[in-house]
Order: structure tokens, then sequence, then C-alpha cells
């Protein structure tokens, strides 16, 4: 095989993983984005969804949450099981008290005792980052910038679009630093299993793709 076929052949299985990649920031973004409906259901239990969750969960540091992930999507067998799921994430997302894990970076990052402006610091940042990739939050999204499921978002995007070294810049600034908080919060205030096994696949999964990421990079 001449060098040139080489190189070809090792920007292929690099797209490939890309692509991979890519796919896993696509399905934790859109379980952050809105409560699982009938539409999301069909997609999370087809075969090819199934599959590639399967392969995701031969990675033993994602295998528990996974299958937790697998369990509850199978009882969603009627219209009142997937209106208690929503009332999960309702709960956990959407009410904004004490007993609710907010999902905007903000409320992370700023220092404590602080107080946080919806579509601050953040939100502005992101709202940058979507203007310099010509993308923007989907008006049927009314929600700020700095919200977990853009962000993932976000991060599928440059998964394809960027190199390496700006990935890796992105997604430790802009989601490893506060997904661990995040993460515990979701634990502490989940009062089923899907979301906080959401939440610990979501920080299981970045710093694992932080670590292959570093590896390309040095």
């Amino acid at each position: 095989m001449s060098a040139s076929e080489m190189n070809a052949s090792e920007m292929n299985s690099v797209a490939v993983v890309n692509q991979a990649r890519a796919m896993v920031y696509r399905l934790l973004s859109s379980l952050f984005a809105k409560e699982v409906d009938h539409q999301l259901l069909h997609e999370l239990t087809g075969e090819q969804a199934q599959a590639f969750l399967a392969q995701l969960a031969s990675e033993p540091a994602f295998k528990q949450d996974i299958d937790t992930l697998i369990s509850v999507l199978n009882t969603l067998k009627t219209d009142k099981a997937l209106l208690e799921l929503a009332a999960d994430y309702c709960g956990l997302f959407l009410v904004g008290t004490k007993h609710s894990a907010s999902p905007y970076a903000s409320l992370y990052l700023n220092e404590a005792g602080s107080e946080t402006p919806l579509f601050g610091e953040q939100h502005q940042q992101m709202v940058q980052f979507l203007k310099q990739s010509q993308l923007q939050v989907q008006t049927s999204f009314p929600e700020p910038a700095d919200h977990i499921a853009v962000i993932l978002a976000y991060a599928e995007h440059i998964c394809l679009n960027s190199g390496d070294a700006e990935q890796l810049k992105f997604i430790e600034s802009y989601l490893n630093t506060w997904l661990g908080n995040f993460a515990a919060k979701v634990t502490q205030c989940d009062t089923g299993t899907f979301y906080s096994a959401l939440a610990r696949l979501t920080q299981s999964w970045v710093t694992s793709d932080l670590e292959g990421l570093t590896q390309t990079t040095h």
C-alpha cells in the first residue's frame, strides 16, 4: 500500500470515528432537549438505535447507565408511562426549584452566591460559537444557548467539522468544567432512574472522549 493510500485509509478511519462520536453527542442532546414523546421513543427503540446503544454498552464505563436507559425505555408501553417520565423531566429541568437540576452551564460555572442571570455570559459565548458556525438555536427550542442540549448539539457539530485540538478545547471548557456538578445534582434530585443514568452517562462519555482527544493531540 502506498503512503497516499495509507493516508487516505487513516483519514477515512478518523472520519468514521468522528461520525460515531457525533452520533453519541446527538443522542445525548436529544434526550436533554425535551421529554421522551412517541416519536423519540420509536426512534430510540428502533433496531438501529438499539444496536448503537448495545455497541456503546460494550464499554464497561457506560454499561450500567445504558442498561438503565434501555430498561426504562422498554417500560414505556402506555401514555401513562410516558407522562410519568415527562413529569420527571419537568420536575428536574423545567421548574427551577431547589429540588431541580438546572440544565444551564451558567448556574454551575458562576461563583457560588453570585446571582446568575439567564442569557448571561455562557449563553453569549455559545451564541457566538453558533454564529461563527452559521448555526442557531431552533425557534422551537426557546432556551438560553448554554442549555446542556445546545452545548451537546454543538459538540456533535464540531466532531464533524473541526480539528481535534479545537474539539478538545471546547469540550473541556464548555462541558467538562460543570458536568460533574450537574450529574451529581440530577442524581440527587431524580425521583426515577432515567435522567440520573443519562446525566452520569453524559459525564462518563465526555471524560472518555476527552481522554481520546488528548491522546490524538499530544
